[in-house]
């Protein structure tokens, strides 16, 4: 299957698809799908193919689509610093030590993953306890959020103007414009070849993973225009996942989206900020933090409705996709009222053809809700946020307060409403994991906000491509691209949310193709090939037929 235009038959597994509920076997021609059904009937092909692959019983999906990744931070997370799953932060200051130690030759150390909500120090590591560690080099090491960050002294010495930006601390983690000023020179430190390597590396563990394509969220405050086009460039050049980018640059005239284009970029969207995380105490709420000092605090605003008005108007004039972070109520709030102004003006139509999208989308309101739905607007989300600081004693409810905290991530009332549901990881915020995610968008730890399994999955298969605009995608169809995924996996189930406890079928005769058992426990699916427009961009080692 290494040639993307040779015929190549599939059987003896089980192919999920909608065109047949009991497929056995699929055809791949050109890239495309050419075939899906029985067994029976796959005899008749087997002598006009150059290639027949026995499934021995594997399961091939669609591959899955990853709505939000930053490539090359978690290439670096790959392959420098990852202090995810530190446990104390005596754990995470270790970790800075053998760091530094192992690359004596980076101008910046580069960390990213801390997470003082977990530890029992309740605190972030204080500068003079980075200085020591970092052996007095530059640091930048970024919260699990990547919202804010703390540094070194060395690293503050290469940015002398960040004093006196906002969100700077003189010992404390550093928000804001003091917080894009630091990540702006660690990411001048980045060598080409290093950012190469980080991008191959982040590019090749979605492929492992099942995961056909990504959506790249860049922008002038994350990464820069050099590591956004090399990264296009890299994916074009070479086997891998598919890599839609989006700009996130805020635009005032339909003009100005000509610079958006020239980029390669898919819309002018992704993580245009209109507010902060909830970790970081920087998304935007409509009542203050319910947490000690930060309990008079609502948060950051960064874009108004005008602005937001502004940027979705420019868009839909200019035929390209809008699109904001917005994670608090008052930032919600915000991209509603804008979308409506815009709507008002251009006219309904235009903006719901548009399929303008927001990222996070986590403080909705029933309000909120009815408005995505009346605009059109995606829900790009990140269901294993829930699984991570969700229920009633972790970090959201510490933010916000226990009531507050259970509003959050409403999934199956986004998708009572209507509303188009993309799903991904915003790596390295949470790891690439495709069938973690949709395990936590079915058990999610609210248990009126779950979905069923296969919701789950179409959302993070068919819906990723439904957000780019493409309907013929994402599911294993004749005229369907050929990304698909083969795995090892357990009894097929359709698995569905209750109120009480999970419930699902193995009936046949429901016509519903099955997936894989998601309840919290079971082992995971391992995938074993992932196939790109038709071309093997990933195979397991020792498996027969590679």
């Amino acid at each position: 299957m290494s040639n993307h235009t040779r015929t190549t038959l599939l059987r003896n597994g089980t192919v999920h698809s909608p065109a047949d509920p009991f497929a056995t076997a699929m055809v791949v021609e050109r890239g495309g799908v050419a075939w899906v059904g029985s067994e029976g009937a796959a005899d008749s092909f087997a002598e006009g193919v150059d290639e027949v692959v026995d499934l021995d019983g594997a399961l091939v999906t669609p591959a899955f689509t990853d709505a939000h990744v930053h490539t090359t931070a978690t290439g670096l997370t790959l392959t420098g610093l990852d202090l995810t799953g530190a446990r104390t932060l005596a754990e995470a200051l270790d970790r800075v030590r053998a760091h530094a130690a192992v690359r004596p030759a980076d101008r910046v150390l580069l960390g990213h993953g801390w997470d003082a909500s977990a530890w029992p120090e309740n605190r972030p590591p204080s500068r003079r306890e980075l200085d020591e560690a970092a052996g007095g080099r530059p640091l930048y090491l970024t919260r699990v959020d990547v919202h804010s960050a703390v540094v070194t002294t060395a690293l503050l010495d290469l940015v002398p103007q960040v004093s006196g930006l906002s969100g700077f601390q003189q010992d404390g983690p550093l928000t804001g414009d003091a917080h894009h000023a630091v990540r702006a020179a660690a990411h001048d430190s980045v060598t080409p070849a290093q950012r190469a390597e980080a991008q191959a590396a982040a590019l090749d563990r979605a492929a492992s993973l099942g995961i056909g394509s990504v959506h790249e969220c860049a922008g002038p405050l994350i990464s820069g225009t050099d590591d956004f086009t090399g990264l296009l460039a890299l994916a074009a050049e070479r086997p891998g996942p598919r890599v839609v980018g989006y700009w996130a640059e805020a635009l005032t005239s339909a003009a100005e989206a000509g610079r958006v284009r020239e980029l390669g970029a898919h819309g002018a969207a992704g993580d245009l900020f209109v507010d902060g995380s909830l970790g970081s105490h920087t998304a935007c709420l409509h009542q203050p933090y319910a947490d000690g000092p930060h309990a008079d605090h609502t948060g950051t605003a960064h874009l108004d409705a005008a602005a937001v008005a502004a940027h979705v108007a420019a868009c839909t004039e200019a035929g390209i996709q809008a699109g904001f972070h917005a994670i608090g109520d008052a930032a919600l709030t915000a991209v509603v009222e804008g979308v409506r102004r815009v709507a008002d003006k251009l006219g309904l139509a235009a903006v719901r053809a548009a399929r303008h999208r927001v990222e996070h989308a986590e403080m909705l309101t029933p309000e909120h809700i009815a408005a995505f739905a009346e605009f059109a607007l995606t829900a790009s989300v990140q269901p294993v946020f829930d699984a991570a600081w969700g229920g009633d004693e972790a970090m959201y409810a510490r933010r916000l307060g226990v009531e507050r905290a259970r509003t959050l991530n409403p999934y199956a009332a986004l998708l009572r409403a209507g509303v188009p549901l993309a799903l991904g990881s915003d790596s390295p915020v949470t790891p690439l994991d495709p069938w973690g995610t949709v395990r936590a968008a079915a058990f999610h730890r609210t248990p009126e906000h779950r979905i069923s399994v296969r919701a789950a999955f179409t959302a993070h298969t068919r819906g990723g491509w439904r957000a780019i605009g493409r309907d013929d995608a994402g599911v294993l169809v004749p005229g369907a691209p050929a990304d698909y995924a083969v795995w090892t996996a357990g009894d097929l189930v359709v698995q569905v949310p209750d109120e009480r406890v999970a419930s699902w079928s193995t009936d046949p005769r429901s016509g519903t193709p099955g997936l894989p058992d998601l309840t919290p426990g079971t082992p995971l699916p391992t995938c074993l090939r992932t196939v790109v427009g038709g071309r093997t961009v990933y195979a397991a080692h020792g498996r027969p037929n590679e």
